[in-house]
């Protein structure tokens, strides 16, 4: 089990990046902001969930 550091709670937040087929990467807060901008670019590229 790792370190706390101190006892804080550590607080995720999770982002959702559009990577699309020329290689730009673009951090949404919502995926609806995900998926509408993926539909503007014409469906191309894929959207996954980090956590940071």
């Amino acid at each position: 089990m790792g370190c706390n550091c101190g006892g804080r709670a550590r607080r995720t937040v999770t982002v959702y990046r559009l990577i699309q087929q020329n290689g730009v990467i673009r951090d949404y807060a919502t995926l609806q902001e995900a998926h509408a901008a993926k539909n503007r670019q014409g469906g191309a590229g894929r959207i996954v969930v980090v956590n940071r």
